[in-house]
Formats: structure tokens, C-alpha cells, sequence
């Protein structure tokens, strides 16, 4: 017989994201992991960071074990509806962040030159400050 799940949205996943009462979800299941988070290795800001969105990405990224995995599973509360729609806001908001991080990014490739050319410039007169002495 099948089991049958409670189906969460995931704006109501999404209000759960604090310490106290932290939810997350991963493959279309919904888990509270409210209990876990300070046995959590990588730490509870890792977990807090992942609420409010599908987590799936940053879960796997991970590269949990199968044991993460089997233990994972005593958390799982029910299914997301996927018939709902995503709230756009939190979609909008993790795109901004991304697109902060790239900019970052971007600029520390770009800007590689001048540290390189402050210390190369410090060595030589270094070099040269002691050969006079």
C-alpha cells in the first residue's frame, strides 16, 4: 500500500526558515530539519541558506553519502504541489544574488594585473635599496 504524504507548497516551505523551525526542499519532498541543524557537519547557515527554494542543486552539489541520504529521509514531512505556481520573489532575489557573484567574479579576473604589479615593483626596489647599501 502506498504511502500517502501531506503536500506542502512551497510558499509554505518557505516560512519555515529559521532555526527554530527550519524546513527544506530536495527532489520534490519536504523535510524538517529543524531538529538536525546543529548535528548538520557543513553547519546550520548551510541549511538556512537552502530554505524558501528547491534545494535539490545545492544538496547534490554537496555530495552527500547514501548514509546523509538514508538518514535525510526520517525528516521528510510530505511532497511539494508542484500544481502551484513558485513564488517569484525568492526566484528573483537568488538570480540577483548570482548575478552579484559573477560580477564578483568578473572583477577580480579583470583586476588581477595591479596587486601582481604593486608587489612586482616592491621587490625590485626592495632588490635595489639593499644593493646600494
Amino acid at each position: 500500500m502506498p504511502t500517502l504524504w501531506k503536500l506542502y507548497t512551497m510558499q509554505e516551505a518557505s516560512q519555515h526558515n529559521s532555526k527554530e523551525d527550519c524546513w527544506v526542499v530536495i527532489d520534490g519532498k519536504v523535510y524538517d530539519v529543524s531538529s538536525y541543524l546543529d548535528e548538520h557537519p557543513g553547519g546550520d547557515d548551510v541549511v538556512l541558506a537552502a530554505t524558501g527554494k528547491d534545494a535539490t542543486d545545492d544538496f547534490e552539489d554537496a555530495g552527500h553519502s547514501e548514509s546523509a541520504k538514508e538518514l535525510m529521509e526520517t525528516f521528510c514531512i510530505g511532497e511539494l504541489d508542484t500544481s502551484s505556481p513558485v513564488i517569484p520573489e525568492l526566484e528573483i532575489s537568488s538570480k540577483k544574488q548570482t548575478d552579484y557573484a559573477q560580477k564578483l567574479v568578473g572583477l577580480t579576473k579583470q583586476y588581477w594585473v595591479v596587486p601582481v604589479a604593486v608587489v612586482s615593483i616592491s621587490v625590485v626596489l626592495g632588490f635595489l635599496y639593499l644593493r646600494k647599501k
